[in-house]
């Protein structure tokens, strides 16, 4: 009678669908196979890195039926704007003059007359339409806040004329206050001038705005720096005469913030720092916005000083140089409008979707390292950031970093000496979170999980090299990502160094065996293991990723009732196939404390999960996994796919045998064999 139980199980769990309904997988086993004889499996989810260097507006993917841009969307916190634009005497606004007409190659499009300059840029940064390719600075907030905040009036202030020359407020930082044509020291303001034109013309309107963009003519400085420095002259002695001091007997090159010098029409021009001033070429509004409207730092470390340190968050969050993502990567920051390099940043990191209150608790999987230890491994699936989470799924997980203090156990090392330190172990959680190349993600340079640490406050993460850091994206790749920066005028090759923020273009995990990426990673002082355990897509191609967290403290092991189910495939049908095998969890649910992690866990509670190994009796044969991982909840069945291929003249059969162990007891281990023939005119 209990075998006749067991069976009738296995049999009943064939007809259970263990994920969603509305999703489907997306190995290798379900792609229609070409007629030409295939002999290696494709992976489940090939790691392929995108540079910001090669990206165009061709790789801009919106997200399925839905246009956060759309000015007829009414966000639940409308944040009012005003723009005002000033020029100077010596720099008329880049987009009046003839098209690519100036010393940096702009504007690149036709002129725009002087009067109609506030209209355009409002415009611009507000309306959808063919200049800014349908993005605004509206879609990106409605995008990551989900409708909750988005900003719905930037009225049109000015044209006025600064009282004073550009280099009188480009040169006042820097060490660059000696560099001016007059012998004078600049230390002049931007803000307080600008207000004073806005104010006498208009009164004190800035109660009627929750903040002022003050839009000013020519550059930001931090976009054409390096660009129109060491990447266009040799040295500072190859500066001609155009690029340099209107005095001609002055030097024509200035210091610049992270390198000694860049030509003086580059350092003339005035810094954006966290302030909301925009030169004509600058991207980074959607930026200075987290600032001011949701008084989020800065998460991004100096790229140039010494010694090195690696990024923080990188291209994955738009406080960090994710603020740079766009067509171009960070070298195409000149270009005015500003349509390129900045001009899509990336989305926000879940740490910063949750501090600004764009996600409800519901949809976000919240654990406790404590109670991971007790509970047992927890899995779920996450879908990508970039769209509401499907049915069944989540936003993001985090793990809390709770129990005995310290909290953060990471051992302390020396950022002097390891630049790839994530310096003092003060942080409070982990997080969980998928990335798809869709929406204002379409910039990122892979799809895949993003995991990473995260504090609850700001802090630095000292040594000599420190920054402002609160997310530390764990990568999947630490080595160096050898990929060349730029290339000086005598065709010197310069490589990006290891505290370029483009190190972490390949950081994502993926799921699967050979992807190019990882699929694990272990914090052994944390005492966490992170599991990336398969991958499926919806109908619109949403990713969806299945994930895993086990405690390496975890008391007891899962007591489940696994099977596996051979193929049923007695003879080779070509030189190499795929096959499958059933895992089969008969167990029943264990009533496990649901509530334990402060959250009702009862879908995610009750896995185990299983690595899994595949081998082959037979000269010339070969069987190989597509997936080293596996997780089935009691009642419900997985599919393991192997390819098993073979070369001529091998033996006329083979033996293959699929064993799966568990992670959480090594000792529960389960194996199935099957024996196949080859086709007879193969050996």
């Amino acid at each position: 009678m209990k075998k006749f139980l067991t069976i009738f199980c296995i049999l009943l769990s064939f007809t259970i669908i263990s994920w969603s309904q509305t999703i489907k997988r997306s190995d290798a086993p379900d792609r229609k196979t070409s007629k030409k004889q295939v002999l290696s499996p494709r992976p489940i989810d090939p790691q392929v890195i995108h540079d910001q260097s090669d990206m165009t507006w061709a790789d801009y993917k919106p997200i399925p039926g839905h246009n956060w841009a759309n000015p007829s969307l009414i966000p639940e916190r409308n944040f009012k704007m005003a723009l005002v634009a000033v020029d100077f005497s010596d720099q008329p606004f880049v987009i009046t003059l003839p098209k690519k007409s100036d010393l940096f190659g702009n504007p690149q499009i036709g002129p725009i007359k002087r009067e109609d300059v506030p209209k355009f840029y409002s415009d611009f940064w507000l309306r959808p339409s063919i200049i800014n390719h349908g993005q605004t600075i509206n879609g990106y907030w409605m995008e990551q806040s989900r409708g909750k905040f988005g900003i719905t009036v930037l009225d049109a202030y000015g044209p006025y004329r600064m009282p004073k020359k550009l280099w009188q407020y480009g040169l006042n930082e820097w060490g660059q206050n000696n560099s001016t044509p007059d012998g004078s020291t600049a230390n002049s303001e931007m803000e307080p001038d600008v207000d004073a034109l806005w104010k006498a013309a208009e009164g004190d309107i800035s109660k009627k705005y929750d903040a002022i963009l003050r839009l000013y003519a020519g550059y930001d400085e931090t976009g054409v720096w390096l660009e129109f420095g060491e990447m266009k002259f040799l040295s500072k002695e190859d500066i001609p005469a155009k690029w340099g001091n209107p005095d001609p007997l002055k030097p024509r090159w200035s210091p610049t913030r992270y390198v000694p010098w860049t030509s003086w029409k580059a350092g003339q021009m005035q810094w954006g720092i966290s302030s909301i001033r925009q030169g004509e070429n600058s991207g980074t509004i959607t930026h200075e916005l987290g600032h001011f409207a949701f008084d989020i730092g800065d998460n991004n470390n100096n790229p140039y000083i010494k010694p090195y340190r690696r990024a923080g968050s990188g291209p994955w969050d738009m406080m960090d140089r994710g603020s740079f993502n766009g067509p171009g990567g960070p070298h195409m920051r000149w270009v005015v409008p500003a349509t390129m390099g900045a001009g899509m940043p990336a989305g926000l990191m879940l740490r910063n979707r949750i501090l600004n209150g764009f996600l409800p608790s519901s949809q976000v999987l919240t654990l406790s390292r404590k109670e991971l230890a007790k509970s047992g491994p927890v899995v779920a699936t996450i879908t990508a950031r970039a769209v509401e989470p499907l049915q069944g799924t989540f936003a993001g997980i985090i793990i809390r970093l709770d129990g005995a203090i310290p909290h953060d156990r990471t051992p302390i090392d020396d950022p002097a000496i390891n630049p790839l330190s994530s310096g003092v172990p003060n942080f409070d959680f982990y997080s969980l979170e998928v990335i798809q190349r869709i929406g204002y993600d379409s910039f990122c340079p892979d799809n895949g999980v993003l995991l990473a640490k995260n504090k609850d406050k700001e802090s630095s993460n000292g040594g000599p090299n420190e920054f402002n850091c609160f997310n530390w994206v764990i990568d999947a790749h630490p080595e160096d990502i050898n990929k060349v920066d730029y290339v000086k005028p005598d065709g010197t090759v310069v490589m990006r160094t290891i505290a370029d923020y483009r190190q972490l273009n390949d950081a994502l995990f993926h799921a699967g065996l050979n992807s190019g990426s990882q699929f694990e990673w272990e914090d052994t002082a944390n005492r966490l293991h992170f599991y990336i355990i398969d991958i499926q897509k919806d109908a619109n191609k949403i990713l969806v990723y299945k994930v895993g967290i086990r405690s390496l403290d975890e008391i007891g092991s899962q007591l489940q009732k696994i099977a596996i189910i051979p193929p049923s495939t007695k003879k080779m049908k070509s030189q190499g196939e795929y096959l499958n095998f059933i895992l089969s969890n008969t167990s029943l649910a264990t009533m496990k404390d649901t509530a334990s992690h402060k959250q009702i866990l009862a879908v995610s509670l009750n896995n185990d999960i299983y690595r899994l190994s595949v081998k082959v009796e037979g000269k010339g044969w070969k069987a190989q996994l597509l997936n080293a991982l596996a997780a089935v909840k009691p009642g419900s069945t997985e599919k393991i796919s192997i390819f098993l291929s073979n070369k001529k003249r091998c033996s006329g059969s083979a033996k293959v045998t699929l064993t799966a162990i568990s992670e959480s007891n090594p000792l529960k281990t389960v194996s199935s064999s099957f024996e196949i023939k080859a086709l007879s005119n193969i050996y």
